[in-house]
């Protein structure tokens, strides 16, 4: 619960606490460290989501980097069939005409 903190440790503390302070003051002791371990805990929380989130945004953007990538070699290969067809359809053209030329 403590850590490396047992039982024996956190009664030697409570008893040494009670000396030096007494017991009136005590009970104002007890809600102001509650209140500081309720606050490190917020805070500690808040730092943790705060680091997840900029991991997840990390993530967000090598994924987003990958599909532009992938997006530009997709283009590239369209545009190159694109072009391999039109050639092609050219060639067809031009068979055709000199086929009509020939028999004239």
């Amino acid at each position: 619960m403590f850590g490396p903190l047992g039982v024996p440790e956190i009664i030697l503390i409570f008893c040494v606490a009670l000396l030096l302070f007494g017991p009136r003051q005590m009970p104002q002791i007890g809600r102001t460290i509650g209140r500081a371990l309720g606050e490190f805990r917020r805070a500690s929380n808040d730092f943790k989501r705060t680091i997840e989130d900029e991991v997840a945004m990390e993530e967000i953007r090598d994924v987003e980097k990958d599909l532009r990538s992938a997006s530009a070699e997709a283009v590239g290969f369209v545009r190159e069939v694109a072009d391999e067809t039109v050639h092609e359809s050219e060639e067809v053209e031009d068979s055709k005409d000199q086929g009509e030329s020939e028999k004239e």
